[in-house]
């Protein structure tokens, strides 16, 4: 291994700007002279990575795959398999799918940051339930999907190391590919957040629209109690919960990040009603000194203290999220200590202290 090792940064697919993304973003800037790679890239609707390379799959040649991505998911290990990375020393992945399947030459070193496992393989009847429209395909579908687990398995076998953002994805990734994994809790980018202890009167989500994100259950509880609750993101549910909000419930769509940074300071509480594997939003809440209330399950448990960065429902259920809202309303919040609480614990620096460190020792360890 050299003293400077070449590096390639590889992520699954660069269509969205997800927590996944905003994380990969990070990595871009840490290691500013790595290569990046990924499956497909669409500039517009992405993270920014300014004027740096970014080097693709033969899917991006594929008409419509930046917009239909999910439809090609058949094809993306063969994509990754077919990606020249022999000159790199050290491959990092960022992947809660495809780009862990990459190969590396021998000699060299591949550690995946694993986001998840490859959720649509293995909570199949979620994955459907989201995109609807092919439910019909349901039998195709599984059938593929059947295949695809298993070279989901091997594939997983690719990376000598893997690190976890939480320590529920560390199970999965345990229970599922049989490998170990280190929990290293991801950070968000501290500087882009204000700090408020002076609240206004409504709620906020900041979320894709996504069912297993349960805003249906945040509608109806807020429809029930009467409160203010403004509705950042979009996406396949957005119709369904406009059709069942009340006049108390405003949905902004996407909203800039500088937008989304202000209201979460000043907002009274988060809230987060989805089993999470991880979950930015609620840190990124913190960070703004703004407490969360999210249900008590998933990566939230890394993230949380009850009681001091915010509330945590037991249940998933409208009755179980009334229920801390009314809490949330009559405690005071200390929202300094929330504030500190996520900067001392989830901030970049730490992360990449904790990084650096594990890079540096397995770089070490294979000279």
């Amino acid at each position: 291994m050299q003293n400077s090792p070449k590096i390639a940064l590889v992520h699954d697919y660069l269509t969205q700007r997800g927590g996944a993304e905003r994380v990969f973003e990070l990595l871009c800037h840490h290691f500013p002279d790595a290569d990046i790679y990924t499956s497909v890239y669409d500039q517009r609707h992405t993270i920014d990575l300014g004027d740096r390379q970014v080097h693709t799959t033969f899917l991006q040649k594929v008409p419509a795959s930046r917009k239909f991505f999910r439809l090609f998911a058949p094809f993306y290990y063969a994509a990754f398999r077919s990606l020249n990375l022999q000159k790199y020393d050290l491959i990092l992945s960022s992947s809660a799918s495809f780009a862990k399947g990459v190969q590396k030459r021998p000699g060299a070193i591949h550690i995946c940051f694993c986001h998840n496992i490859t959720r649509f393989l293995w909570d199949t009847k979620t994955y459907l339930r989201e995109y609807g429209a092919y439910a019909f395909l349901k039998p195709l579908i599984e059938l593929v999907f059947r295949a695809m687990r298993r070279q989901d398995v091997a594939y997983a076998q690719s990376p000598d190391y893997y690190i976890a953002n939480s320590t529920t994805v560390a199970q999965r990734i345990q229970d599922t590919y049989h490998k170990e994994a280190v929990t290293i809790n991801y950070p968000i980018d501290d500087r882009r957040f204000i700090f408020s202890d002076q609240k206004d009167d409504y709620y906020l989500v900041s979320s894709r629209h996504l069912s297993y994100k349960r805003l249906d259950i945040i509608v109806e509880a807020f429809n029930d109690l009467g409160l203010p609750l403004i509705i950042t993101g979009e996406g396949p549910e957005t119709q369904k919960l406009q059709a069942i909000a009340h006049e108390n419930i405003k949905f902004l769509g996407h909203v800039s990040d500088r937008d989304r940074c202000q209201l979460m300071a000043k907002a009274k509480s988060v809230i987060v009603a989805a089993l999470e594997d991880y979950g930015l939003v609620p840190i990124e809440a913190n960070a703004s000194g703004t407490p969360v209330i999210a249900y008590g399950n998933g990566g939230v448990m890394d993230t949380q203290i009850s009681g001091v960065t915010g509330l945590l429902f037991e249940q998933q259920t409208t009755a179980s999220l009334k229920s801390a809202i009314i809490d949330a309303q009559a405690m005071q919040w200390d929202y300094a200590k929330i504030r500190d609480h996520a900067i001392n614990n989830f901030s970049e620096a730490i992360f990449f202290q904790k990084v650096d460190l594990m890079i540096t020792k397995i770089v070490t360890s294979t000279r």
